[in-house]
């Protein structure tokens, strides 16, 4: 039904409403930290922010992402959906072949990664 309307509601409107309509009750729990709306809203505009000035990622832009199932994922994705970039999600237990084609099929142009999967894996040419 929300596709159907024009324009379509995405995800991303529908978070935004949660912000404006309850910014501090939680939106997130993961191990003892609580993250609110408000949380990801600030984390992810400062991660769009940071995307854009210092990556220059602009709209249309495909992004890889290998992070492990942690908060940050979830800012990101946020932050990837306001700046208009499509994500290719990467299962951050894949190696070898399996990610390389991974990788080659996304045709993303840049690929934001956690930093303990640094020069792990020799692909990062792609």
């Amino acid at each position: 039904r929300r596709l159907a309307a024009k324009p379509a509601t995405m995800l991303l409107d529908v978070f935004r409403q949660h912000v404006r309509l309850r910014p501090r009750h939680p939106l997130l729990l993961f191990q003892d930290q609580v993250l609110t709306f408000e949380d990801a809203e600030r984390l992810s505009n400062r991660a769009a922010w940071a995307l854009s000035r210092h990556v220059g990622l602009r709209g249309g832009q495909t992004v890889a992402v290998f992070l492990p199932n942690e908060p940050a994922y979830l800012w990101t994705w946020l932050a990837l959906a306001k700046l208009g970039c499509p994500m290719a999600c990467l299962n951050c237990n894949v190696r070898g072949r399996a990610l390389r084609h991974a990788l080659e099929a996304a045709e993303a142009t840049v690929m934001l990664a956690s930093p303990g999967e640094r020069g792990q894996w020799g692909v990062w040419g792609v």
